[in-house]
């Protein structure tokens, strides 16, 4: 009677060491919520030299003693990430792991692998079966593209059988400073209210921004050109070429110009005394006649072939 007692309890044994390499990894993901907590061992495991899986593997070292923050400040966005692989359907789950190994349970595998500083992230692609990749070394993570996990997912999702499906999760502090600021952005409104219904608010407005778009600064904008040039240089020469500066430089000459042509039909006409009247005449003739000379002179800059002038 007890022969076959025995032989009852060895069966999961038994049945346990038949269970592949492939087996172990999908069971320890399953109790590990998709993130496998490695040794010296199960990384062996994990990146076996034949293997028809893929895996991120997270290289930190999150003991206090070793001061590392910049592992504490990836720890979660990599958890998040291999969470989300969690939720992906079983048959390309599987394909893929994601873990992560402490220097502390496998300071060997840090030696082995020349790693003199954590974090780190290693993408090992399959070597067998169809999937396998032609590149044996690992992809390893450029944390140039952030600490955050959604570039990470987006950077790792190119190693995977399908993208990872993370989504960010909702931004409540953000949220509840947006509702914070409405009592105020109303409080303002109240006081800016008359100066938004007035017609030449607007109007001043408008010509501004139309000053400003004449003078050229999506043409700047658009070419990605320098506010100034070499030496201090505003005005670039040539059709093609402008730098920021030039454009409020030509913005006030348009504006002046404008101001000037204003000021003749509209004010000076309304002077009750013909002194003051001939006055405004010459004056605003003046400005106008001097400034349009700058603009003339600034245009032979750009074109030095430009054979007209004025004053200047």
């Amino acid at each position: 009677m007890l022969w076959p007692l025995l032989a009852l309890s060895l069966l999961p044994l038994s049945l346990a060491a038949k269970k592949s390499a492939h087996e172990q990894l999908v069971d320890l993901a399953a109790a590990g919520n998709g993130l496998i907590q490695l040794n010296e061992q199960t990384y062996d495991l994990l990146a076996s030299p034949k293997r028809d899986w893929s895996a991120a593997v997270h290289f930190t070292a999150l003991n206090p003693q070793r001061r590392c923050a910049p592992c504490k400040e990836f720890e979660p966005s990599f958890t998040a990430v291999a969470k989300a692989w969690a939720n992906a359907p079983k048959e390309h789950r599987d394909k893929h792991f994601f873990a992560t190994l402490d220097f502390d349970d496998g300071h060997a595998v840090f030696q082995k692998l020349g790693m003199a500083s954590a974090p780190g992230v290693h993408v090992y692609p399959p070597t067998e079966g169809p999937n396998a990749s032609a590149k044996k070394a690992p992809f390893k993570y450029d944390f140039q593209h952030g600490f955050e996990a959604g570039p990470l997912a987006e950077q790792l999702s190119v190693h995977t059988p399908i993208p990872i499906p993370y989504k960010a999760p909702f931004d409540w502090a953000r949220a509840g400073s947006i509702a914070s600021l409405i009592p105020i952005i109303t409080l303002i409104f109240r006081f800016i209210k008359p100066a938004l219904q007035n017609r030449w608010v607007w109007a001043a407005g408008t010509i501004a921004t139309s000053l400003v778009m004449t003078s050229g600064y999506m043409f700047t904008r658009i070419r990605g050109a320098p506010y100034s040039g070499p030496n201090g240089a505003w005005i670039a020469q040539g059709y093609q070429n402008q730098y920021g500066q030039e454009v409020q430089v030509i913005a006030m000459v348009y504006g002046i110009l404008a101001g000037s042509f204003l000021m003749l039909i509209l004010v000076t006409p309304r002077q009750l005394s013909p002194t003051r009247q001939r006055t405004q005449v010459y004056l605003w003739t003046a400005v106008n006649f001097l400034v349009f000379s700058i603009l003339v002179s600034l245009f032979r800059v750009k074109n030095p072939g430009y054979p007209f002038k004025l004053i200047l």
